[in-house]
């Protein structure tokens, strides 16, 4: 599929440097000119997304690439607390997380998460998956303007 030169803000809510360093390689590998932000709580995550303290500057993403397992808040709360915000809702979170377990994926879309994709172990693999989240949103859907 060609590129459309679209670029997105994404943000990854993740605390495993493996997975931060296999993303960032997955956006590299695919040419992708997305800026990718990165957080390693849910602490931080909802500080970003609500641009307080070291955050004050930052850009608000068009998508959250989402880790469930977090330190300090839990995934499953940031989530929760996204899309009980006005100003934060709009914006699709797709889980990218190890947890295969079925309540985490049921719960996941009852706080409305855009999509659950449990992580792969092969690193071909997760660079795939990466690569086909970030086409899917820069290629097919049609984000809010920001």
């Amino acid at each position: 599929m060609a590129r459309t030169g679209k670029v997105i803000d994404v943000l990854l809510v993740e605390d495993d440097p493996g997975d931060v360093l296999m993303t960032r390689e997955a956006f590299e590998d695919n040419k992708v000119a997305n800026r990718l932000a990165v957080v390693s709580d849910g602490a931080s995550a909802l500080a970003y997304l609500r641009k307080e303290g070291e955050h004050a500057d930052a850009r608000t993403p068009d998508l959250v690439l989402l880790d469930l397992n977090l330190p300090r808040v839990d995934g499953r709360e940031v989530l929760e607390a996204m899309k009980n915000d006005a100003e934060l809702r709009s914006i699709p979170v797709v889980v990218l997380t190890t947890s295969e377990a079925e309540e985490d994926v049921v719960r996941s879309y009852a706080l409305h998460a855009n999509a659950y994709v449990t992580k792969p172990v092969d690193f071909d693999r997760f660079i795939e998956v990466v690569r086909q989240i970030d086409e899917f949103f820069v290629e097919v859907v049609r984000l809010p303007q920001r």
